[in-house]
C-alpha cells in the first residue's frame, strides 16, 4: 500500500469517515499487528494493543492530516508505544520499589524480633551465671569462632581443660535456659 494512499485515508478518517476507517484498518492492521506481536510476544496481548492503536489513530487522525510526515512511520510509532505501555502496565509498582531498595520479603516480623530479643536477654542472663573466664571462652568459641587450641592458648590452660570448661559451661547454659 502506498504511503500516499494511507495519508488520504487518514485525512478522510480525520473527517470521521467510517468507511475510510474500515478500509484503512484492512490495509494497515497486518503490519501494525506484527509490530505489537514482536514486542509483546503474545497474540492476545497484541490484539488488545492493536485495538487501542486504532482508537488512538481515530482520535488523532486530524493531527496527522495537518502534518507533512510520512504515514507509515507515524503508525508504527503509535503501535510500538502502545505495546511498550502494555508491558509497563504489567509490572507491579511494588516490584520496582523492592528492586530499587533491595527489600526482602522474608525480613523478620516485629513479633519475631521481639521473641529473638527476649531470647537474647535470657541467654545473656544465663551467661552472667557462669564464671567470667568461662563465659568469655564460650563467647570466643561460639560467637567469634575461635578453636579450642586458640582458647587454651589465650587462657593459658591445657587443651583438655578448655574442652572441659566449654562442655560444662554449655551444660549449665542448657539447664539455665530450660527453667
Amino acid at each position: 500500500m502506498a504511503s500516499d494512499e494511507i495519508a488520504v485515508l487518514i485525512a478522510r478518517i480525520a473527517l470521521q469517515d467510517r468507511s475510510a476507517f474500515i478500509d484503512f484498518y484492512r490495509k494497515t492492521s497486518p503490519k501494525l499487528f506484527g509490530v505489537c506481536l514482536r514486542i509483546l510476544k503474545n497474540s492476545t496481548d497484541a490484539e488488545e494493543a492493536l485495538q487501542d492503536v486504532y482508537v488512538r489513530i481515530w482520535q488523532r487522525a486530524d493531527q496527522f492530516a495537518a502534518s507533512d510526515r510520512p504515514a507509515m512511520p507515524w503508525l508504527v510509532a503509535i503501535a510500538r508505544n502502545q505495546a511498550i505501555d502494555v508491558i509497563r502496565a504489567r509490572k507491579p509498582v511494588a516490584d520496582e520499589i523492592d528492586a530499587a531498595y533491595d527489600i526482602e520479603d522474608d525480613a523478620p516480623s516485629p513479633e519475631d524480633r521481639a521473641d529473638a530479643s527476649g531470647q537474647a536477654r535470657r541467654i545473656d542472663s544465663c551467661m552472667e551465671e557462669l564464671e567470667a573466664d568461662r563465659a568469655e571462652a564460650v563467647r570466643g568459641a561460639y560467637v567469634e569462632g575461635l578453636s579450642y587450641q586458640e582458647l587454651a592458648d589465650r587462657y593459658a590452660v591445657p587443651l583438655n581443660t578448655m574442652r572441659t570448661w566449654l562442655r560444662r559451661s554449655l551444660i549449665r547454659l542448657r539447664e539455665c535456659l530450660g527453667r
